[in-house]
């Protein structure tokens, strides 16, 4: 949105949320910081700059270092180990911070030099690692859950857990490319460690790898846009929707392309805030669990964040790496087709989501 009109995103949700209601929508003047209060008064909206902060901490301190020469010992011996490891890091690294871009940050520049030591070559390595910062978007605890789950009145706790099995098939379907990949080049095998050494990695570790546990434990236990709801945008999309007589998977398939590119586009907190009010009613229609919805959201806006040319993590690692922009969109390119069909499978088969949230009910 940026892009298009040259303005900060806020300012324009604020000119035009202000415009609907002080001339269309005749709201008493009384009412409006009730609504905005309303808006912003969610209890799940708090976990938000501490995933952050907890990112940072990581990042800065040393953690991330401790996590990587752990995984890298555990996979050492195998022949795609320092992949393997950009993969389960940022899957780790993913479950305590939420972040997207914050994992390409942190992840990048440890395993960055690493996969270019290792004979692996540029384009493949980018690609790697800016995809791999998507999965941080879903592996809980994922800020866009959060954000979905204040928007659509969903639990948080039920989405965090409907996210594990999604992030774990990306992962899962990213690894099977890089073995592939890493036997195409005939990769070597990391240098062989002792028994001794990989305990001690492994216990050096054990405070960082602990986090997760802490925070989801600790989750576990214990702006609606109020505007387009007035206005009846929903209302006439599912009227539309009725109309043409789409059917339950054609109308799935035009939802998640229409999220891709409304992820290439917009931010993932911005995405959600605008267009799950939007969107809500027409899922419900359809008879879509919230809560699967929920989860094919975040998987479609985290694809949208690697994918070109607008992809946050695409400048992400620009910036950090100072690679050409093609460079690392060309290395892309498999991580999205793969992670793609994954998107498909989570959206068609809803047990996939459903299954980790039927826990915690």
């Amino acid at each position: 949105m940026r892009f298009a009109l040259g303005a900060v995103i806020y300012l324009v949700l604020l000119a035009t949320s202000a415009v609907a209601v002080l001339w269309y929508m005749n709201v008493p003047s009384m009412l409006i910081p009730q609504i905005m209060f309303g808006g912003l008064d969610k209890f799940a909206l708090l976990a938000v700059p501490f995933f952050i902060f907890a990112g940072d901490i990581m990042a800065r301190g040393g953690v991330s270092r401790r996590i990587v020469d752990c995984i890298l010992a555990l996979f050492g011996r195998a022949r795609a180990a320092r992949p393997i490891t950009t993969i389960a890091a940022s899957e780790f690294f993913g479950a305590v911070s939420g972040s997207s871009p914050a994992t390409v940050a942190a992840m990048g520049k440890l395993m960055y030099p690493s996969l270019r030591e290792g004979g692996y070559s540029e384009k493949f390595s980018l690609g790697l690692i800016t995809s791999a910062g998507g999965i941080a978007s879903v592996m809980p605890p994922s800020i866009l859950m959060i954000l979905y789950g204040a928007s659509a009145e969903q639990s948080v706790a039920e989405l965090f857990a409907a996210g594990v099995i999604p992030a774990l098939l990306l992962g899962f379907g990213t690894l099977l490319y890089i073995l592939w990949y890493s036997r195409r080049v005939n990769s070597p095998p990391e240098e062989k460690r002792s028994f001794s050494q990989v305990v001690k990695l492994v216990v050096n570790a054990l405070p960082a790898l602990g986090t997760p546990v802490v925070i989801l434990g600790g989750i576990y236990s214990g702006v609606f846009s109020w505007v387009l709801t007035t206005s009846g945008v929903p209302q006439a999309l599912v009227q539309y929707v009725s109309a043409t007589g789409e059917t339950y998977w054609s109308t799935l398939l035009i939802i998640n392309i229409f999220l891709l590119i409304i992820g290439c586009l917009v931010d993932p907190i911005s995405a959600i805030v605008l267009f799950t009010p939007i969107l809500i009613p027409i899922v419900q229609y359809l008879g879509i669990d919230l809560i699967h919805f929920g989860v094919i959201m975040a998987v479609n806006l985290s694809i949208g964040m690697f994918t070109p040319p607008f992809g946050l993590n695409i400048f992400t690692s620009h910036a950090l790496f100072g690679a050409r922009m093609s460079t690392i969109c060309a290395g892309l390119v498999p991580f999205i087709i793969v992670q793609l069909l994954v998107l498909m499978l989570i959206t068609y088969v809803p047990v996939l989501s459903l299954f980790g949230a039927g826990f915690v009910k």
